[in-house]
C-alpha cells in the first residue's frame, strides 16, 4: 500500500457482534455447532472490522465483493447450521416470522429475492450511500446478511415446517443462485469507467485505478461465487440417488411435527373467530 488506512474501531459494531455470537453460543448443544457458530463469527468480524471492513466501505469494490462473498457464501451457512432444529423453531415460531419462512424458503422465491436484494446492495445509489457513514454501511451489511440466509434456506433445509427438496433439486438450486449472486459481475468488466464515485483513495491506499479496482472485482465475484457454490452443488449430486428423495419421503423431525400442530391449531382459532364475527 502506498498510504495507511486510518484506524476505526467500530466500537458499537464490535459489541453487537460480540453480544450476539455469546447470545448465539449458548443455545448450541453439540460441538459442531459450537465450531460453526465460532467460526461464523471469526469471519464476520474479520471482514466487517477495520481494515477490510473500512476499504470495502468506502474504498475498493473489490474489498466489497470478498466481504459479501464470504457473508453470503460461508458465514450465513454456518450460521444457519450451527443452529439445532429446536432452536430455529423457537426463533421462527411467532405467526408473522412463520409465514414468511413459509415463502422464502421456496426455491423461486428465495432466487427472487437475492436477485432483487443483491443486486440493490451492489448498485451506486445504495454503495455511495454506505460509504456515507457507519449506520448507513451496517444497513447494507444486514441486508447483505438477510440475502444470505435466504440464499441458503432451501439449499440446507434446515427451518421446520418447511418442504424438503430432494438433492438433485438442492443442487440445482445451488448451481442456479450462484449465477444470480454475481449478476452485476459482467457489468464491471466490460464498464470502461467507474461506476462509484463514494469509492475513493484506491490509486493512494490500493495501488490500482478505480476502473481497475471495478474490473477486478467482477472477476473475483464470478470466481469466488462460482468456485465454492459449485462445488457444493455438485457434492450435494453426487450424494444423491438416481431419482434423489421426494419431498415427501424426505426425513421428518419433531419440530416439523410441532411447526404443523401449531399451524393447525391456528387456523382452527382463525376459522373459530370468523365463524364468530358473522
Amino acid at each position: 500500500m502506498k498510504a495507511l488506512l486510518p484506524f476505526h474501531a467500530h466500537l458499537p459494531e464490535l459489541v453487537a457482534l460480540l453480544v450476539t455470537g455469546a447470545a448465539y453460543l449458548r443455545v448450541t448443544t453439540t460441538r459442531r455447532q459450537r465450531w460453526l457458530g465460532v467460526s461464523g463469527f471469526v469471519a464476520l468480524l474479520i471482514v466487517t472490522m477495520w481494515p477490510l471492513g473500512d476499504l470495502a466501505a468506502s474504498v475498493s469494490l473489490t474489498a466489497a465483493t470478498a466481504q459479501r462473498l464470504v457473508i453470503i457464501v460461508l458465514v450465513a451457512p454456518m450460521l444457519l447450521l450451527g443452529m439445532s432444529p429446536a432452536t430455529l423453531s423457537r426463533l421462527s415460531r411467532p405467526r408473522p416470522l412463520d409465514a414468511a419462512v413459509q415463502v422464502v424458503t421456496r426455491p423461486g422465491v428465495a432466487i427472487a429475492f437475492v436477485t432483487v436484494v443483491g443486486t440493490l446492495t451492489l448498485t451506486t445509489p445504495v454503495v455511495d450511500w454506505g460509504a456515507t457513514s457507519d449506520l448507513a454501511r451496517d444497513v447494507v451489511l444486514l441486508m447483505v446478511f438477510a440475502v444470505g440466509i435466504i440464499l441458503w434456506l432451501p439449499a440446507l433445509a434446515v427451518m421446520p415446517g418447511t418442504k424438503r427438496l430432494s438433492p438433485t433439486a438442492r443442487a440445482a438450486y445451488v448451481f442456479v443462485s450462484a449465477l444470480v449472486v454475481t449478476s452485476l459481475s459482467f457489468v464491471w468488466i466490460f464498464a470502461r469507467h467507474s461506476l462509484y464515485p463514494g469509492l475513493h483513495h484506491q490509486q493512494s491506499l490500493l495501488g490500482m485505478t478505480p476502473l481497475f479496482d471495478q474490473q477486478l472485482a467482477g472477476f473475483v465475484s464470478k470466481l469466488g461465487c462460482y468456485l465454492p457454490m459449485w462445488a457444493v452443488a455438485f457434492t450435494i449430486f453426487s450424494r444423491a440417488d438416481d431419482q434423489g428423495i421426494p419431498m415427501e419421503e424426505s426425513p421428518l423431525h419433531w419440530a416439523d411435527v410441532e411447526r404443523e400442530l401449531l399451524r393447525v391449531d391456528r387456523r382452527r382459532a382463525r376459522g373459530l373467530r370468523s365463524r364468530r364475527s358473522t
